[in-house]
């Protein structure tokens, strides 16, 4: 396929040399998004009748992984502007979805209300008529791309009807948008994530996405099956660069006084091999996901819980897989481990987190309402 030799050309040139700077300086991949606008891959999944590539949410995935592999903070920008587009194409403007084609345009997704932890359905925040126009108040914990996207998928409380939530499309630069403080973490340093502040903030009622009290629809129907396989994505891309740099360590790394490598040692390999298997598993259920989706199956819903939170729970056990048969090695960042090591820290506990997947999918499986 022609956009996956570019995505690699991309990868190769921009994306991979990069990754260390923007882990170690948390800055923004601003010449990687730049090069993917460029080459169209933005608007991978726009529609072809504003000037997108009419892709769709298989090519998504793939994309995500091979990003995730050199770099998850690239990776996790493209997936939060992948979610945003899907709202967009359904609800958006035809200029601002012209805009995601032609790689103009970078949207992400601002939905997580401080004190709603996992609940991103049920805003905090409000929405209310102010004149002839509609003013924001909201307070945001984390948003991708903080101050680096041209527009925020917003969420408030509904400014009339009922329901659990509106969303809105918020240009980046409105007055009374503020940044708290810029993320400065352990891992996915160079994603811009940080909490965002809301007051007053003035926005047309044409801003409106879809139907005032809809968002929850909108965000559980349309956005979450697409947010799921592109953070398992994420996930999968990430395992296969540790598991690639364990297995080199392993392989080249000489045991002088017993004359051997670590990878004639069996109990290396049998580490080696049940991370291997964790993340072939991951890969299974997320490809039968998207058969899932593809196929509207009655267990497609099932699925998309599924996958985020085998793919970041397996994340975890790889990545400690690998720490481990590196041994201290794995501490230098020459080897390349730690940095997929800590950013992998992150997908359990991003909202829906592991533990919240959990009780979804219990609740699924026992017959009893899953958002109630």
């Amino acid at each position: 396929m022609p956009y996956l030799q570019t995505l690699d050309q991309i990868i190769a040139a921009t994306i991979a040399p990069a990754a260390t700077a923007l882990d170690r300086d948390a800055q923004f991949p601003r010449a990687a998004i730049d090069a993917l606008g460029k080459a169209g891959l933005l608007g991978l999944i726009s529609s072809t009748d504003v000037g997108g590539m009419g892709l769709g949410l298989l090519e998504a995935a793939g994309m995500i992984e091979r990003i995730a592999k050199a770099c998850p903070s690239t990776a996790m920008v493209v997936c939060m502007h992948l979610s945003a587009t899907t709202v967009l194409e359904k609800t958006g403007s035809e200029q601002v979805r012209r805009d995601i084609a032609a790689g103009r345009h970078l949207s992400t997704l601002a939905w997580s209300d401080t004190g709603t932890r996992s609940h991103f359905w049920a805003p905090a925040g409000t929405a209310r008529n102010v004149g002839d126009a509609i003013a924001i108040d909201a307070s945001k914990t984390m948003v991708t791309s903080a101050g680096e996207a041209d527009s925020y998928i917003w969420s408030t409380k509904p400014l009339a009807h009922e329901g659990a939530s509106t969303l809105w499309l918020v240009d980046s630069k409105s007055a009374g948008l503020s940044e708290v403080k810029p993320f400065d973490g352990m891992g996915l340093r160079g994603n811009r994530s940080s909490p965002l502040i809301a007051d007053a903030v003035r926005v047309s009622a044409a801003n409106m996405l879809g139907a005032d009290g809809g968002g929850f629809d909108i965000m559980i129907g349309s956005v979450l099956p697409v947010f799921s396989v592109l953070i398992a994505s994420s996930s999968l891309g990430l395992m296969e660069a540790v598991l690639e740099a364990g297995c080199a360590h392993a392989s080249g790394s000489k045991l002088e006084h017993l004359g051997s490598t670590l990878a004639e040692l069996p109990t290396i390999r049998a580490y080696l091999a049940r991370a291997r298997i964790e993340a072939d598993q991951v890969r299974t259920l997320r490809d039968d996901t998207l058969a899932a989706l593809a196929a509207n199956r009655p267990d497609a819903m099932l699925r998309v819980m599924q996958v985020k939170a085998a793919a970041a729970e397996a994340a975890l056990t790889v990545t400690d897989t690998a720490m481990r048969v590196c041994g201290g090695a794995a501490f230098r960042k020459d080897v390349g481990v730690e940095r997929y090591f800590r950013d992998a820290r992150a997908a359990s506990i991003m909202a829906p987190t592991s533990d919240v997947l959990y009780d979804f999918i219990g609740k699924a499986i026992c017959g009893m309402p899953v958002f109630g």
